[in-house]
């Protein structure tokens, strides 16, 4: 089962993640999710559980636990619903010069 974890500590590393969910069962992976652009932890991550009885006992646990003075968000990771973005084709418009391309100055 994958579980998702909202509200770490931004110090928290994968190793510390699947630390906390090991006292419950085996852990499979642990993530915390690191921002691109910045390289720091956004705040939550994913653990995999194969044991559905351990990851619920897991959850149960950890849900609300404080962690580094914290309380955890922990409970049965959903899929991402499409949130309709993505490549919408064609030229991008609006911002501060106006439309996309033609002619005229360059800035």
């Amino acid at each position: 089962m994958k579980i998702y974890v909202g509200n770490l500590p931004f110090q928290t590393t994968d190793e510390d993640l699947a630390q906390e969910f090991s006292a419950f069962g085996e852990v499979a992976s642990a993530n915390v999710v690191i921002d691109r652009v910045n390289g720091r932890s956004r705040g939550f991550g994913f653990v995999d559980m194969p044991s559905d009885e351990e990851a619920q006992a897991a959850i149960a646990a950890l849900n609300g636990k404080e962690l580094e003075g914290r309380p955890l968000t922990v409970n049965e990771s959903r899929p991402r619903e499409d949130s309709g973005g993505g490549f919408r084709g064609g030229r991008g418009g609006g911002g501060y010069r106006g439309g996309g391309g033609g002619g005229g100055r360059r800035y």
